[in-house]
């Protein structure tokens, strides 16, 4: 089963995290699939930065989300929209104002 999950990265007591996609398997530093962002929580505020189409292909898919990586999704709202395009509800645009010609 594919995980999406955290994979940590920089020096002791500062630490830096990938979002990846990896096997469930796999170690918490190992192989992974796919690199899906990046999060920086020693900055602040927060770093996230993510490749929306990629989480939401792999979402789409059957990937499981970790804790951690789905209130980050959540914080972005990823959950929100792909919640909203499976119940048809998707934003619609505005409506145009009549002409007073």
């Amino acid at each position: 089963m594919v995980r999406l999950r955290l994979l940590r990265k920089g020096s002791k007591k500062s630490p830096f995290y990938r979002v990846v996609a990896a096997n469930s398997s796999s170690p918490r530093d190992g192989r992974f699939i796919e690199i899906l962002g990046h999060y920086n929580p020693t900055k602040n505020p927060e770093i996230i930065e993510l490749k929306e189409d990629r989480v939401q292909y792999w979402l789409g898919v059957g990937a499981q989300p970790s804790d951690t990586v789905r209130s980050l999704f959540r914080k972005e709202g990823i959950l929100k929209q792909i919640h909203e395009a499976a119940r048809g509800d998707a934003p619609e645009a505005p409506a145009e104002e009549a002409s007073e010609a």
